[in-house]
């Protein structure tokens, strides 16, 4: 798998143009509406590549592009609302301990109060780490099943959604995809300093959601009984 998704990007017969167009919009984001293109594309890959497809889509029908980047930031905004919700309920249980235990146990009442809110708010803690690395590694599955069935509302198919990542497929090609962009995404990183490392920056973006979507198909596939013919 991992082989396959690093030669995706270079797969067929425009993929020097893409890449290049994929960097220069990676460039001008600070104007925003390029990010929705990006967006788009990625959208794009994650369904050629949840479909078998070799080759890396092309940039074309721009109209289209640009739909489904707003459609993924979308899914995107509501992923990121149960991360902001359990934040602010850590928050708010942090900060009624300290409240409640501020004066010491002499001096107010409460303090032993604030000392059980103070230890929840520790539990919350690490449960709001753990529903954050819960959120990364079954977001893209959301992507990617997003894509496939071109539906907000699959996103947020649960069935099919645990399906998919719940598997070995799926959190190898996790796993690879997260290697890669700390791997290459770090390279290219220090060689956006020249420029160039913002092509090498979308090519590692090309690769991880590649990663993404045919780990989310294949692992579907083997859970409902479907076929994937997959080299890890």
């Amino acid at each position: 798998m991992l082989s396959d998704a690093l030669s995706y990007p270079l797969n067929g017969d425009s993929w020097l143009r893409t890449i290049l167009v994929g960097g220069l919009l990676s460039l001008l984001t600070v104007f925003v509406i390029p990010i929705f293109f990006l967006q788009g594309y990625y959208v794009r890959i994650l369904r050629g590549s949840s479909s078998g497809d070799p080759e890396a889509p092309t940039f074309s029908d721009w109209g289209d592009l640009l739909v489904d980047g707003l459609k993924l930031f979308a899914v995107n905004l509501l992923v990121s609302l149960v991360v902001l919700v359990a934040m602010f309920v850590v928050a708010a249980i942090f900060g009624a301990g300290s409240l409640l235990s501020g004066g010491g146990p002499a001096a107010d009442p409460g303090a032993g109060a604030g000392g059980i809110f103070a230890a929840v708010g520790v539990l919350g803690f690490l449960l709001f780490i753990a529903v954050v690395l819960a959120v990364g590694y079954v977001a893209p599955g959301m992507f990617a099943n997003f894509a496939r069935e071109d539906s907000i509302a699959a996103a947020f198919d649960v069935s099919t959604i645990i399906d998919g990542v719940a598997t070995t497929e799926y959190l190898t090609a996790w796993v690879l995809a997260v290697a890669v962009g700390l791997v290459l995404g770090s390279i290219a990183s220090l060689l956006s300093v020249v420029v160039v490392g913002i092509f090498g920056l979308f090519y590692v973006q090309v690769v991880t959601y590649y990663l993404f979507g045919r780990g989310f198909a294949d692992g579907l596939a083997g859970k409902r009984g479907g076929a994937a013919a997959t080299t890890y």
